[in-house]
C-alpha cells in the first residue's frame, strides 16, 4: 500500500477538555507520523468555507458555531493507508455508535462534539491540507 497523507482536526471540546494530547498519542500509537500540526481559532468565514459541503443541511449553522467556539488543532498525518486507517481510528460519527477503543467512543460526547474530523478521500485530504497549511508550514 502506498504512503498517504490525510487531514485531521481535533475539535474545540477536545481541546477545551485538555484531551488533545491523548488523541495525538492515539494517532502516533497507531503508526501515524504527524507531518504538520498547529493550534488555531477558526473564523466564521473559514468555518463556513471549510464546511460548505454541508451548507444545505439543517446542522450547518450549528456546526459553524461549534467549530468557531474555541481553538482546534489541525494536523497532517501520514502512513500507509492513512485515510482509511484514520477513519477507522476515529470511529462512527455518533460516539454512541462508535466501536470501543476509537477516538470518538473514548472522547466524543455527541454527533457534533465527537472530538475529531478526518478526511474521507484522497482529493478531500489534499484540499483540506491546502486549506490550512501552506508555505513553510507544510510543503508535502
Amino acid at each position: 500500500m502506498p504512503i498517504e497523507k490525510t487531514f485531521s482536526i481535533i475539535k474545540p471540546e477536545a481541546v477545551k477538555n485538555k484531551i488533545s494530547g491523548k488523541i495525538i498519542s492515539m494517532f502516533e500509537d497507531n503508526g501515524f507520523t504527524i507531518l504538520a500540526q498547529k493550534k488555531i481559532s477558526m473564523t466564521q468565514d473559514q468555518a463556513r468555507h471549510f464546511y460548505a459541503v454541508h451548507k444545505d443541511r439543517p446542522f450547518y449553522n450549528d456546526l459553524v458555531k461549534f467549530m468557531t467556539s474555541g481553538p482546534v488543532i489541525v494536523q497532517v498525518l501520514e502512513k500507509e493507508n492513512a485515510i482509511a486507517d484514520n477513519r477507522s481510528l476515529m470511529g462512527a460519527t455518533n460516539p454512541s455508535e462508535a466501536a470501543e477503543g476509537t477516538i470518538r467512543k473514548d472522547y466524543g460526547t455527541n454527533v457534533e462534539a465527537n472530538a475529531v474530523h478526518g478526511s474521507d478521500a484522497p482529493d478531500t485530504a489534499q484540499s483540506e491540507i491546502a486549506f490550512f497549511f501552506s508555505g513553510l508550514e507544510f510543503t508535502g
